[in-house]
């Protein structure tokens, strides 16, 4: 999955959720907002990066809109939303 095609996202604004958009990108960069946002920028910031590593994804556009998730939160959305905006596009929207 090293190519993202276009804009996806994962999550809701819920409490205790995030909402996760990411977009193509020739670099990597995060915008990380809402509760928390300042607090945890480093470990946010870390985690991105470790997921993006281990899909082999070097540039990526990431903003969370942060609603107090717990960080297994924050990596599902991440992963789902990478994985969405990975897919062929008859893949992500299938015909019925």
């Amino acid at each position: 999955m090293a190519m993202l095609r276009r804009p996806a996202q994962a999550g809701t604004l819920e409490s205790s959720d995030c909402l996760v958009s990411v977009a193509p990108s020739e670099t990597r960069e995060l915008d990380h907002r809402g509760a928390g946002a300042t607090f945890f920028a480093g470990r946010t910031r870390g985690l991105v990066n470790d997921v993006l590593d281990s899909l082999g994804i070097s540039g990526a556009t990431v903003t969370i809109q942060d609603q107090g998730a717990l960080e297994v939160t924050l990596r599902a959305r991440l992963e789902a939303a990478l994985e969405r905006a990975s897919r062929e596009e008859d893949a992500a929207c299938p015909r019925q």
